[in-house]
């Protein structure tokens, strides 16, 4: 026995011990390890290179980043600013925003190395550099977090334990498409960067991503021409309302090819083509099926290229190079199968097998972060890209918290006059909401008898059936769920967007809103998740009790009092059976004897004596606008002599206590 417990200890002493360990300490891999530090939990960071962002020291070959970096939105609203701040990680320190470190709208790929590096230093989080994590495996034992441990070991024979494992590394294995020939073929990773090497030539494309075009944006003015062929057609992200889809900074290619200046696309399978090399070096395309039962080496003479059978052929002119683009893919090798990391299927099989709260399907407690998440929302969001990523980090921090350490989903509780006011907020400010559009939602929980509500931020939609094991919070009676959304039939490759009356202004119609506007979804009780499988084709969301659409807004401001707020807090109203407005002192003084029930304001306001006070301009304003009768006091208070009645006047003026409704609003105070 005392063998067997020296063993033990001998066996848990070679392994260094951690409660979560994160691989990669790219943009998700620090954000984190950021939000790890800043609850106080026992992590490290293992990055294989010797600084963080090793990805975006090659990448990408032309050193410029299509995330935009908007210095000016004339605001000064911080969280709004996010919204166009497409490269920040998100941290209590103001000195770590992306525009103190450049000012480009696009801006260069070393500056986002340089930011990283002081994001880590200045934080002082926890990165192990120059550690390559080779292996990973399973240890089954009871008394685990998730009734295991993952036995990590690194290139040298190193071990480590930890109960939970966040994956942070990105997909930087490069997609590769094997064919006869592909042997001629060069990689977007290590071909030339120097136009000058491409002068005169005829250059072939495989790929047709931002990494094809901006690889032929580089080359465009010296080649003869140059052809770019993919399985499928080009997607626009202006069209598509998706960030990975070509962007126009790249697209000068689509110029020179509409405008006939030589240069084209095509679509065709890449396995079915081949490759052949002359004497002159020069590259012929074939298809695959010619080379069958032919010796490919004996000789470009001794085999049928297309062109001889169809003799327009469209890529019968030799290539001097041909070039693959095609993007990356996760790294799969180092996890044993214990763990079960499956890739997903179809279009999504570059990315492992997550669920909506982002934990692996194969493995309680491994979460998949960052880029090679982006199977949650791939081609419908911006989880793939620091914008989108840097909220569901936080979102899967949050989770973790509440499961392995008792702390419940951040929430604020609000009177229930606040409901209208809440949204707006929010609506109009928060970025998460807004670059997650359609997988990030904010859920209002209501109390009982709707006289407060309970607000949560940001929570992935995927799981709202999951919603009170997955934030400790309880849903007794109903909840809202605010969303962003694009219109329904809006977003396509084939799309026109650009068509005439293409937008919505009347709130009457907000329903049919194109561009990203807020919707609400009204739920009587927390949908199941039979209900959440069973929800329509490309809804987010199950069909609720009741929804409404913000007409969407040129400005994305969603302050105007008719068409946006009005409706809104009657949709509010109708769904609690309530009276949401705020009142004068005057009205609820007046409903307390001719109403069996107050509205929520004057009952949790003028009847405890809360409200802003009253001034005479507030109220010759109030008067102006209709919202008050004219009663002077005059009427009651007679012969009064005329200073007696000014000094009764400016006590009244000093004691009376009026609630109201923020300036803004005023205008709606009184309606029918």
């Amino acid at each position: 026995a005392l063998l067997g417990l020296a063993l033990c200890a001998l066996s848990d002493a070679t392994f260094l011990y951690h409660d979560y360990c994160v691989l990669g300490a790219g943009p998700a891999g620090l954000q984190a390890a950021y939000f790890l530090q800043q609850a106080g939990r026992d992590y490290i960071v293992f990055e294989r290179s010797h600084a963080p962002g090793s990805f975006f020291a090659l990448y990408p070959r032309h050193r410029k980043l299509i995330s935009i970096n908007k210095q000016y939105t004339g605001k000064s609203n911080s969280e709004f600013n996010l919204r166009h701040d497409w490269n920040s990680l998100l941290s209590h320190d103001r000195r770590l925003l992306f525009r103190h470190y450049s000012r480009d709208f696009f801006p260069d790929a070393d500056t986002m190395v340089r930011y990283l590096e002081d994001f880590a230093s200045l934080l002082e989080l926890r990165v192990q550099y120059n550690t390559a994590i080779i292996h990973v495996t399973l240890e089954r034992n009871a008394q685990a977090w998730n009734g295991h441990y993952f036995l990590l070991t690194d290139q040298d024979r190193k071990n480590y334990k930890c109960s939970s494992l966040l994956v942070a590394t990105g997909t930087w294995v490069p997609n590769v498409v094997n064919f006869p020939g592909s042997e001629y073929v060069e990689g977007y990773e290590t071909v030339s960067i120097n136009p000058e090497d491409f002068a005169g030539q005829t250059v072939l494309i495989l790929g047709r991503g931002n990494s094809a075009f901006e690889t032929a944006e580089n080359i465009l003015g010296v080649t003869n021409f140059i052809h770019m062929v993919s399985r499928s057609r080009v997607r626009l992200s202006w069209a598509t309302h998706y960030v990975g889809d070509l962007r126009a900074i790249n697209n000068g290619l689509l110029d020179t090819y509409q405008l006939k200046s030589l240069d084209g696309l095509l679509e065709g399978d890449l396995e079915d083509l081949a490759i052949v090399k002359d004497k002159k070096g020069k590259l012929h395309i074939t298809l695959r099926f010619y080379l069958e039962n032919r010796n490919i080496s004996a000789g470009i003479d001794s085999i049928t290229l297309p062109q001889d059978e169809l003799d327009n052929f469209a890529t019968r002119a030799p290539y001097d190079r041909v070039i693959r683009c095609l993007g990356w893919k996760f790294d799969f090798s180092i996890y044993n199968r214990s763990l079960r990391m499956m890739p997903g299927k179809g279009n999504i099989n570059k990315y492992p097998q997550i669920k909506p709260n982002y934990e692996s399907r194969g493995t309680q407690g491994l979460f998949v972060l960052g880029t090679a998440s982006h199977s949650v929302d791939f081609r419908k969001s911006a989880g793939g890209f620091i914008h989108g990523f840097r909220y569901t980090t936080r979102a899967v921090h949050r989770l973790l918290e509440n499961r392995h350490h008792g702390v419940p989903w951040p929430s604020t509780v609000y009177p229930i006059t606040q409901l209208t006011n809440s949204i707006i907020k929010r609506v109009n400010e928060a970025s998460g909401l807004y670059q997650m559009f359609s997988v990030l939602a904010d859920i209002i929980l209501l109390r009982e008898n709707a006289t407060a509500f309970e607000y949560l931020e940001e929570y992935p939609v995927g799981v709202l059936a999951e919603l009170e094991m997955q934030t400790g919070r309880k849903v007794p009676s109903g909840l809202f769920v605010i969303i962003m959304e694009y219109g329904r039939n809006f977003s396509g490759a084939d799309k026109d967007v650009f068509y005439y009356n293409r937008a919505v202004g009347e709130a009457q119609h907000a329903w049919q809103s194109n561009f990203l506007h807020p919707v609400i979804y009204y739920y009587k009780h927390l949908p199941t998740e039979h209900e959440m499988r069973l929800r329509p084709p490309e809804w987010p969301l199950p069909r609720p009790d009741a929804i409404h659409h913000i007409v969407e807004d040129f400005l994305t401001d969603w302050t105007a009092p008719n068409a946006h707020i009005l409706p809104l807090r009657r949709f509010l109203e109708n769904c609690l059976s309530t009276d949401l407005r705020n009142f004068f002192a005057e009205s609820c003084f007046l409903f307390a004897f001719t109403r069996q029930k107050l509205p929520p304001f004057c009952r949790q306001g003028y009847v405890r004596m809360q409200g802003l006070m009253g001034s005479e301009g507030l109220r010759r304003h109030a008067v102006q606008a209709g919202l008050l009768q004219d009663y002077t006091l005059t009427d009651f208070l007679g012969d009064t002599p005329p200073d007696s009645h000014d000094r009764s006047r400016d006590q009244l003026l000093r004691d009376q206590v009026i609630a109201v409704r923020p300036l803004q609003h005023l205008v709606n105070a009184k309606d029918e």
